[in-house]
């Protein structure tokens, strides 16, 4: 999802909050500046669908719950809240609004928003002592990148046609033409 550039107003994380509760559209929140948030495309939808499905499956019964786009994610040494495309969290709800301590982050790559996912989101999310994964998936092609948390370093694999992507914090390896099923019929 791509995002313009920020209002000059700065916010308290408060006052954003409290806004997001009744505000029509979503909106991140990155060092006191807020974000609109633009819809995203049938392609987006069905891929991040197919993984949410797949996340679902695999953590039934457990403690652990995947989510989809509309749960922020609090990361305070940005200063930000982000809305990531899917996460898994296995923490008790710090809020019915947000998670502090996801395991997994994944994000949904597009022409407007790679750049943003591979930087500024990218150190964020890492910046959390939680995830052990950050998978960012492409729409144009089949591309799943993973960012693995190897003790103090984190390390990226790249998985393409024909791969098997193993998540090792979900347990979980999953054949990459079922993130792809019915993407681009």
């Amino acid at each position: 999802m791509s995002r313009p550039a920020p209002q000059i107003k700065a916010f308290t994380e408060e006052q954003y909050l409290e806004m997001e509760l009744t505000s029509p559209i979503k909106h991140e929140f990155i060092g006191g500046h807020i974000h609109a948030m633009t819809g995203a495309s049938v392609i987006h939808n069905i891929i991040a669908g197919n993984v949410y499905i797949i996340l679902r499956e695999h953590l039934r019964g457990s403690p652990c719950r995947v989510f989809m786009s509309d749960v922020k994610l609090k990361v305070d040494a940005a200063s930000a809240y982000y809305y990531p495309d899917l996460m898994v969290s296995c923490e008790p709800a710090p809020d019915s609004h947000y998670r502090e301590q996801p395991t997994l982050i994944v994000e949904m790559l597009s022409e407007s928003t790679s750049k943003h996912d591979f930087g500024e989101k990218r150190r964020a999310y890492q910046s959390l002592e939680s995830p052990q994964e950050y998978m960012l998936v492409s729409q144009e092609c089949m591309d799943v990148r993973v960012f693995r948390r190897e003790g103090a370093d984190w390390k990226m694999r790249i998985y393409t046609d024909g791969a098997a992507i193993p998540l090792n914090s979900m347990e979980l390896e999953i054949p990459i033409e079922r993130i792809y099923e019915e993407a681009w019929e």
